[in-house]
């Protein structure tokens, strides 16, 4: 039998889970990624629940215990910078938080053996007929390959190509996100803290003994704010914090000069059916509820279930991609829905809102 060919687009979390175990079941498995590098962003991220067996299975459960964060408590603290509540992190079943990039290094060390990666380019078409899908690049000469998989995140160009466009598809829920590190160790080594006034966070991570910063606030639409113009979300971003006390001035000074900064609107991915013949999506391409702390579990549950359903049925491919969906929309569908709510939790709106959850988190807290 000639082997079965599969391009993902995107290397991030899904895109390399996937490329793992469709390698494991015989497929050649291809990854495109537009950025130059493998770099991924500092963020936290956690591993839990059905990404564990996963990560098992894998191997790397142990790696990825060895690069855990530090954090062993949220302290929240008021305008003033006063203790609200200190809530402990216990780790519950065995997860695992760790920093975004390290969760990529790690997944990667495990596949690279086996998947071929091709940086600094994209798709820009893709004609998908009966047999297979003829593939065209940015860079790189055509080819044509049995499956194409939109592993590439909430601006998925594979989703703008065979699906419509973004907005059809994205439903911005009012909040931006900017993450940014300080490249020295943090001031409070095993506490999360954050810092709520109405409609803004700051949170201060103390990641693996370097500091790291975001930023989550609500704002109307920025029209005229462009992905990768780092000095107007600069601008955005420190408007909306202006006249906060506590360290906000110090971090927006740093702010200023820093040169890696992420940042992005939060928001929800809805697509009817995630696949289109031979052309399928995963992870926040598909179904994306983006910072609120499940994205990497989920991006390795949902490749792991879209390889196990190709295993299961090689001779019935549309099968196989209605059946992954029909499964993994079980755990994106309930996130999706409450997403609104675990909004107002993290960033209250007003208030009475901030107090009445502050409230909360001190009949929680433990010193």
């Amino acid at each position: 039998m000639t082997q079965r060919t599969a391009l993902i687009s995107g290397a991030g979390i899904a895109g390399v889970t996937l490329a793992y175990w469709l390698a494991r079941d015989g497929w050649q498995t291809t990854i495109v990624e537009r950025a130059g590098d493998l770099r991924s962003s500092g963020n936290p991220v956690d591993v839990r629940g059905p990404a564990l067996p996963v990560a098992e299975r894998m191997g790397v459960l142990g790696d990825l215990r060895a690069v855990a964060t530090h954090a062993r408590a949220v302290r929240i603290l008021d305008a003033a910078g006063r203790s609200v509540a200190r809530i402990p992190m216990p780790a519950r079943d065995g997860e695992v938080e760790v920093l975004r990039g390290d969760l990529a290094r790690v997944l990667w060390s495990a596949t690279r053996d086996d998947t071929e990666l091709i940086v600094d380019d994209t798709i820009t078409a893709l004609r998908p007929d009966p047999a297979g899908v003829d593939v065209t690049f940015e860079r790189a000469a055509p080819r044509r390959f049995d499956l194409v998989v939109g592993a590439d995140g909430l601006h998925s160009a594979v989703r703008r190509i065979a699906f419509g466009p973004e907005h059809e598809f994205s439903e911005f829920l009012g909040l931006y996100v900017a993450t940014m590190t300080f490249g020295g160790p943090p001031k409070e080594p095993d506490e999360v803290v954050l810092l709520n006034v109405p409609g803004r966070l700051l949170a201060m991570h103390p990641g693996r003994g370097e500091a790291g910063a975001a930023f989550i606030f609500r704002h109307p639409p920025v029209t005229d704010l462009e992905r990768g113009d780092s000095s107007r979300q600069k601008e955005v971003i420190t408007a909306a914090y202006q006249g906060i006390g506590w360290r906000v001035p110090e971090i927006l000074g740093f702010l200023n000069g820093f040169e890696d900064l992420y940042f992005d609107a939060v928001s929800r991915v809805r697509v009817d059916s995630w696949s289109r013949g031979r052309i399928v999506l995963l992870g926040d391409a598909a179904s994306c509820v983006s910072l609120f702390g499940d994205g990497s579990t989920l991006a390795m549950a949902g490749a792991f279930t879209l390889a196990g359903a190709l295993a299961g049925a090689p001779g019935d491919l549309s099968g196989a991609l209605r059946r992954y969906e029909s499964e993994h929309r079980k755990l994106t569908g309930p996130k999706q829905r409450h997403v609104h709510r675990v909004a107002g939790l993290l960033v209250p709106g007003s208030h009475f809102g901030l107090s009445a959850r502050n409230a909360v988190a001190h009949a929680m807290s433990r010193g």
